[in-house]
């Protein structure tokens, strides 16, 4: 299987998104690069990147990008696969240190044209919920929304995940 240059696998919180990524990376023949957008800034997100880390087991080599995904894909080759997880949090890690979320974007996506590996990035759709209750959620969701549509118009496949089962949005599915 070879994945094309661009894949996008969206879904809601706990939907099985970062599993199904994982399933297309590790079906490639290429060298892994798990880079982590998370912060484990509690005990509970500790726990929870550790169990990640070893559900994912050997093979894997990870790049901690919290803010600059862009950063940790320049320098792959062609015999490499990325797995950028997720840009969910990396919005938010950007809201939250009030950087330049346009220019951020315009990086990543410079990134990715540049990069000879295959990208798969995981992201969650937030557009299905309740309108929040206060102007951080519904700036967070705005922002969202337009990247992952923007991101979507880029990918060359799009998968959605619900409830753990996958189906092509876009393109075919791996």
């Amino acid at each position: 299987m070879v994945l094309q240059k661009l894949t996008l696998v969206l879904g809601g919180a706990a939907s099985g998104k970062s599993d199904m990524a994982e399933s297309l990376v590790l079906k490639e023949d290429l060298r892994r690069v798990y880079v982590a957008t998370a912060q484990a800034f509690d005990s509970e997100m500790r726990e929870k990147i550790a169990r990640h880390r070893a559900a994912r087991g050997p093979g894997w080599h990870t790049i901690e990008a919290p803010l600059d995904p862009d950063s940790a894909i320049s320098g792959l080759g062609g015999g490499d696969i990325a797995l950028i997880d997720c840009a969910t949090l990396w919005l938010s890690n950007l809201l939250l240190a009030e950087a330049d979320l346009g220019a951020a974007e315009a990086r990543l996506f410079n990134a990715i044209d540049a990069c000879p590996a295959p990208v798969v990035i995981v992201s969650n759709e937030v557009g299905a919920g309740i309108v929040p209750d206060n102007a951080l959620a519904r700036r967070f969701r705005a922002a969202q929304g337009g990247f992952n549509r923007r991101l979507a118009a880029r990918a060359d496949t799009v998968i959605g995940v619900m409830a753990g089962l996958p189906f092509a949005l876009k393109g075919e599915m791996p």
